[in-house]
């Protein structure tokens, strides 16, 4: 039996669908996922109001909710499920992490993993620094493209607090890597932070020639 909480917001959402919108939004995530057919602005009001009448005050109670929504097959409960953490920052702790990694690694594409990194990850590191070495190091230098990706965009919002040795030490790391979803996050990542320090991202870019056109064209794109 699914939780009350995910039973109700599944109404909402069915309720709110278009079918021309979820065939759009589905073949454009190459028919990975399937979709209620709600553009993100309504999706986002509906959740925002969801969210404020259904507090939760229960980290496990929270953590549970995320992985229901998760193994549901409307990538818009995945979303939602994303910006529920992010709204509930008060809950944020150490026991966080594994539940960060969890769904980072699940039902993975690269808009659930950014989003992961806009509405929770880069803001809960910024919020408990001591968490970065450790857990961005071990994502940087695991098997999955999904966790090494975040270890290369956590810092893209942190412009002046970049950690350049981090970003240096992870860029070198993943910089023979041919996946592409690595080469575009790395070409990302020195494009944010050349909005800091452009001298810094160009010597950076001359310094290494490994690097690949992707990342060596995203990177220069403002320069």
């Amino acid at each position: 039996m699914a939780h009350p909480y995910l039973q109700e917001i599944k109404k909402i959402f069915a309720a709110n669908g278009n079918t021309t919108i979820a065939k759009g939004a589905k073949a454009y995530l190459l028919n990975q996922f399937e979709f209620y057919g709600i553009k993100t602005p309504l999706r986002r009001k509906l959740s925002k109001d969801f969210y404020k009448a259904h507090p939760i005050k229960d980290h496990n109670e929270l953590s549970i909710l995320i992985k229901a929504c998760f193994n549901e097959p409307q990538r818009e409960l995945h979303y939602f499920s994303i910006e529920l953490l992010g709204y509930h920052k008060k809950l944020w702790s150490q026991k966080t992490l594994p539940l960060i990694e969890w769904m980072i690694t699940n039902y993975s594409w690269w808009e659930s993993v950014d989003s992961t990194n806009t509405h929770v990850i880069s803001k809960f590191f910024l919020r408990f620094p001591e968490y970065i070495y450790a857990y961005t190091l071990k994502w940087n230098r695991s098997n999955n493209k999904w966790l090494q990706r975040m270890s290369i965009l956590f810092q893209l919002t942190y412009r002046d607090k970049t950690n350049t040795a981090l970003l240096t030490d992870y860029i070198e790391h993943c910089i023979l890597e041919e996946d592409f979803f690595i080469r575009k996050a790395i070409g990302w990542a020195l494009r944010s932070y050349a909005n800091t320090d452009p001298k810094w991202v160009v010597k950076f870019v001359k310094t290494h020639p490994q690097l690949s056109n992707l990342s060596k064209r995203e990177a220069l794109k403002h320069q």
